[in-house]
């Protein structure tokens, strides 16, 4: 059998550089290639793979590989099929994987047309079945990734970025390099998502190869620093390399608090006042404490006409984390609110109910009576339960802190003082926040 593979795989080599004009299209021997070419096709289109073999193997002996390009199509299929059978005999299978791999090749040769689309599918096949050569696959996946750009299948820039993270390590990169490979990957898998914002596969492989980036330690902020920083003063009014500077710091842990992100991010804004830019301003300002600019920018970047609902929703619930961890509740409960107004897909609505029920949760109405004292944690309760059943992920902590806020319920006697009763609805106004709740009470 191994024999018989190899002497197809110099056959094809030979056939390869010898012109097909020859002898025709269909070779010298034009009769039995097209014999073999229906039968083996008859078979295979039934999928008797079993008897479609030994025939495709003799079509693909008779024939030139310009003959046919469906007959290198159906041998890569029957190949896997055969490099699957034989997993225990590894000599036998390398054999196939040749034979596979060569196939692939005949195709981008004979079939320049579709080129890209064999050299993808070499690729996947090189990421099945022979990828120990880091190297190797490397530069194919560079190649496919070249050709198809945004059509690349999502799989490869995974395995592009960890190979290139290995070589790097390997000290066969250097981190120019990486860097250039990882803003290559993200911009043609945000140009997928660009077009479809709810394709979840691109989204899990976009986030598979910030996770291979971020974990190799290239885009340390040190690192960042010291890479852009001459770049940057040879070329500082070159808006590409700025926004490579303020991406590549904006997604590296702690590193939006030096002077070249501050210049980056003012020049992006300067330039082009996108909501994008805005954003990065205001990332700018929180990590230096500056409520009030951060808080400027972020409402500008969610009035900016160019971000959607999903992303004024997501920067809504950040500035609600922002301002509660700021202290000024009111902005926070108001923010968080229209995160949820916002939040089409339902991906934030759970946390911000959460949020919501713990700015309540920390509230104290001062200079009412004891059940305005008390009734925050009727609110705070509601927002928990909505919380909960909108993300049920949260349930766990949103039952701890129920829990929590009940002990503050007020006796049912002392509701009675007040002409209330369990059931009754009840307005909350306090710290310049407003809520619609139900009286509860505890008994003791």
């Amino acid at each position: 059998m191994k024999k018989s593979v190899v002497i197809l795989s110099v056959i094809a080599l030979l056939f390869s550089g010898v012109s097909a004009s020859a002898y025709g299209k269909y070779g010298k021997d034009s009769a039995e290639c097209l014999k073999y070419l229906s039968f083996y096709k008859d078979h295979f289109k039934v999928k008797n793979y079993k008897d479609a073999l030994p025939n495709w193997r003799k079509a693909f002996k008779l024939c030139p590989p310009t003959a046919n390009q469906t007959m290198l199509i159906d041998g890569t299929s029957l190949m896997r099929q055969e490099i699957n059978k034989n997993k225990k005999n590894a000599q036998l299978r390398e054999s196939l994987i040749d034979t596979l791999m060569l196939l692939h090749d005949l195709r981008m040769q004979n079939f320049p047309k579709m080129k890209s689309k064999a050299l993808e599918n070499k690729v996947l096949d090189m990421i099945q079945y022979r990828n120990q050569d880091k190297k190797v696959l490397y530069d194919l996946c560079k190649e496919a990734i070249g050709d198809n750009k945004e059509k690349t299948k999502a799989s490869i820039f995974v395995n592009y970025m960890n190979c290139s993270v290995e070589l790097y390590q390997a000290g066969q990169l250097d981190i120019d390099q990486v860097l250039a490979d990882y803003e290559s990957c993200m911009t043609y898998l945000d140009a997928v998502l660009a077009a479809n914002p709810s394709d979840e596969n691109t989204k899990n492989i976009r986030g598979a190869v910030e996770n291979l980036f971020v974990a190799s330690r290239v885009a340390s902020c040190e690192n960042l620093i010291a890479i852009f920083t001459p770049k940057y003063k040879a070329d500082p009014s070159n808006l590409e390399l700025l926004g490579k500077i303020a991406n590549m710091m904006r997604s590296t842990e702690d590193c939006t608090d030096n002077d070249l992100y501050f210049t980056a991010v003012t020049e992006l804004y300067k330039a082009d006042p996108n909501y994008k830019t805005a954003y990065g301003l205001y990332r700018m300002f929180a990590s230096k404490g500056d409520i009030a600019a951060a808080n400027k920018y972020l409402e500008e970047a969610i009035a900016l006409p160019d971000s959607d609902d999903e992303m004024d929703a997501q920067y809504y619930y950040e500035s609600a984390v922002f301002n509660h961890k700021s202290g000024n509740k009111s902005k926070a409960y108001a923010s968080a609110q229209k995160a949820i107004s916002l939040d089409h897909d339902g991906d934030i609505t759970g946390k911000a109910n959460m949020l919501c029920g713990q700015i309540w949760g920390s509230t104290s109405c001062k200079g009412g009576n004891e059940i305005e004292a008390r009734a925050p944690f009727w609110v705070a309760v509601d927002f928990m339960i909505r919380a909960k059943n909108a993300d049920s992920t949260l349930a766990e902590e949103a039952d701890r802190l129920i829990g929590q806020y009940r002990q503050y319920f007020p006796e049912k006697s002392e509701a009675f003082m007040y002409n209330l009763t369990d059931g009754d609805r009840y307005t909350v106004n306090c710290g310049g926040m407003s809520a619609v709740t139900t009286v509860r009470t505890q008994s003791k």
